[in-house]
């Protein structure tokens, strides 16, 4: 992860610090910050480390730094046309990426331009909305992650609230009303620059590519895209509202009702009153101009049935040795699916002339990055799972590149995908029970 600067740090801390102290300030000279290249330089390197795919211009990174002058220059012209008030963004390019259960999900890809304004714009206006947001949220925030959102439905489920209602809210990144949204950014920023540019990001045209190859421009009136480097902060600014509402109403307090949210992930916790509970976040998406999933929002009783929560499958169940309930969380079954899947899709015959080592690189990062997201609490059952699919998959995929016709296991053990071809071997144990080990 990259380190932020100093002097940016200490301008964020300012603004946190301010934002915090006074809940009713409104920010009118942050524009001037947007330009200066230290922030223009650390939102190009932020961005660059997202690896993302190049917008409709075709722009990459290696093209920018190849020509002369490189990366310098070209954050030297971004900072001129801000300063003289010139930037206008680019259409957004939708592409289509594939859902873990089926179907595709839009993405926006602005380009390299935009997404190094944006992040330079969110950059400065960040903390002073992190000033406002709630400790319930934790969808891309600073030092917030999707484990310690699981983390929290876990200690209110061992509380006792094991009534859980399982929110969805009908494509909320495609569905935010514009106007309403800029009403909650004016709360905290006047600066008229800011707005400005905001509101040249949410009704940037998308193209989209047809099938006989041309492109179709397509006017955006609503949503804030998915892909877009300022859109997930501007969704957690809309969100907030219903956050918000939650503290200053006391919900947690008087209805004994904890919501944990990431990003537009929500469940509820509760001990009963999930009709009455259900019914008033009905009402606040309803004033949001939002809706909720009916064929996917469902309560669930976790001390008889899972729910699924960011990829996990959580719920109580009672300890072999104990006999007592706990909250367990696994990879779900949509996960394991997904990630054997494309185990699959990489090991199949098509790549029977692709070098091994090739195939095995691709196999690794795909498995190491699913396993470094997964495994964390009762994971050893899944753990072990992908192990021996990694295996068998390996095996499968070198008997046709070598045309064995027996099993293949004589020819190739287990140990020597690991020990002379290098596959990944999955750690099978959860890390709190190697802790536990370590520290026993």
């Amino acid at each position: 992860m990259l380190k932020t600067p100093e002097k940016i740090r200490e301008l964020q801390r300012k603004l946190y610090r301010k934002a915090k102290q006074e809940k009713e300030y409104r920010f009118y000279l942050l524009y001037d910050k947007t330009y200066r290249l230290d922030i223009l330089s650390y939102a190009y390197s932020l961005v660059k480390a997202n690896k993302g795919a190049p917008g409709i211009d075709g722009e990459t990174f290696n093209s920018i730094e190849e020509r002369e002058g490189g990366a310098e220059k070209y954050l030297e012209e971004i900072a001129g046309e801000l300063k003289r008030k010139d930037y206008k963004p680019q259409a957004v390019r939708r592409v289509y990426i594939p859902k873990a259960a089926g179907g595709k999900r839009p993405l926006g890809i602005p380009v390299i331009k935009d997404r190094v304004v944006q992040m330079a714009v969110k950059i400065v206006i960040e903390p002073i909305f992190e000033a406002d947001f709630q400790d319930n949220s934790y969808g891309f925030r600073p030092r917030r992650n999707a484990h310690q959102a699981v983390e929290d439905v876990k200690n209110h489920l061992f509380k006792g609230k094991t009534d859980v209602i399982n929110a969805d809210i009908s494509k909320y990144f495609d569905t935010i009303p514009h106007d309403r949204l800029m009403q909650l950014v004016a709360k905290r920023i006047v600066d008229k620059q800011i707005l400005k540019l905001i509101k040249m990001w949410l009704k940037a045209p998308i193209v989209e590519e047809r099938e006989d190859g041309k492109k179709e421009y397509k006017g955006n009136e609503k949503g804030t895209p998915q892909g877009g480097v300022i859109s997930p902060l501007l969704a957690n600014i809309y969100l907030n509202v219903l956050d918000t509402l939650w503290v200053n109403k006391r919900v947690q307090e008087r209805l004994g009702a904890r919501l944990v949210r990431y990003a537009d992930d929500c469940v509820i916790l509760c001990r009963g009153n999930t009709d009455r509970i259900l019914n008033g976040v009905r009402r606040v998406f309803d004033n949001l101009g939002l809706n909720l999933n009916e064929e996917k929002t469902h309560v669930v009783d976790a001390r008889r049935e899972m729910f699924n929560f960011l990829g996990f499958s959580m719920g109580m169940k009672r300890g072999r040795k104990t006999g007592k309930l706990y909250p367990h969380t696994e990879p779900s079954k949509k996960a394991l699916k997904h990630i054997r899947s494309e185990i699959k899709r990489l090991t199949t015959e098509q790549y029977s002339a692709t070098p091994t080592e090739v195939v095995i690189r691709r196999v690794n990062e795909v498995a190491r990055g699913w396993v470094g997201y997964f495994r964390f609490g009762n994971c050893t059952k899944a753990m072990s799972s992908l192990r021996y699919y990694l295996g068998y998959r390996m095996r499968i995929y070198l008997r046709r590149k070598h045309h064995y016709l027996s099993s293949g296991y004589n020819a190739y053990p287990d140990r020597y995908y690991f020990d002379s071809l290098g596959l990944y071997e999955v750690p099978t144990k959860a890390p709190w029970v190697q802790n536990v080990k370590a520290t026993g």
